[in-house]
């Protein structure tokens, strides 16, 4: 083969060397005082065996991978919903941050909708809520797997279906938002940001629903974890997509806790009702 003999060749190179008299000079008897000579004739015969071996083959593999994943999450339904049977709701897909991670849900109630709705405040949604496993970051596939589920197992009004997170889940809203843009109505993405190049690579159907996303995010002015710039990016970039009107509300003096007043604020809420898709 080309490679095994690349192989031999090379070594006689690299190991071809001078025999060493016990005076410490060269002995002019050894190999090494014709190695001039030999060394021509050897990068002579390996040059063009060098550059053969260096060659590209086009190849494939089909894999078929099967996952089995097991999801937590806390599922919130709200007042109302086993009594009117007719009725289908909003829902709200909420994504914590990297802080609540692990197999213990109770950690995912420590902020935003679960958080209100476990301190007793009613909110017209049905809130859905799944917890990061340590060590990993959301992942847009098993997101939608679950709001699939969700939605094929509640009462979920298909036209009005909203994504909000903070910090890693501000990270994970961008991300599953700009993906599925003609899903949901709306987005608030909290001291998050997001990968322009998904922005750009939008097109078509994807191209018009990500213009009309609703889209309000909301960061610290002071935020020492995840940079203001990553919200402002954001949204600069949808405006040079041509969305019409994407919100960032910033709050000066805020750090990285950019989430408590945006879920504590009632009008966010209202902002969610107003849209959805046709």
């Amino acid at each position: 083969m080309v490679g095994k003999s690349w192989n031999r060749e090379w070594a006689a190179i690299c190991f071809v060397g001078p025999h060493v008299s016990p005076r410490g000079k060269p002995d002019a008897n050894t190999p090494y005082a014709m190695n001039r000579t030999t060394l021509s004739f050897m990068l002579a015969i390996t040059g063009p065996l060098f550059h053969a071996a260096a060659v590209q083959t086009q190849e494939s593999i089909k894999i078929n991978s099967v996952q089995k994943l097991e999801v937590n999450y806390l599922l919130y339904l709200p007042e109302g919903y086993n009594r009117k049977k007719d009725v289908n709701w909003p829902v709200i897909l909420f994504l914590h941050g990297a802080g609540e991670r692990g197999s213990d849900l109770n950690r995912v109630k420590v902020h935003g909708p679960p958080k209100l709705v476990e301190e007793g405040k009613g909110l017209p949604f049905i809130i859905v809520s799944p917890q990061c496993p340590n060590e990993k970051v959301w992942d847009t596939g098993i997101l939608t797997a679950l709001l699939d589920h969700v939605c094929d197992k509640y009462r979920v009004d298909k036209a009005r279906q909203y994504l909000t997170g903070l910090s890693m889940g501000g990270y994970g809203t961008w991300s599953l938002g700009i993906k599925e843009c003609d899903r949901f109505a709306a987005i608030a993405p909290i001291c998050g940001g997001g990968n322009f190049i998904e922005i750009y690579n939008a097109s078509g159907v994807k191209g018009a629903s990500m213009r009309t996303l609703g889209v309000w995010a909301f960061h610290g002015g002071r935020d020492n974890v995840v940079p203001l710039a990553e919200s402002e990016k954001m949204i600069a970039d949808l405006k040079k997509f041509g969305h019409p009107n994407p919100k960032l509300k910033v709050y000066r003096e805020a750090r990285h806790d950019s989430w408590t007043k945006s879920y504590d604020n009632p009008k966010l809420y209202e902002w969610f009702l107003k849209h959805a898709r046709k």
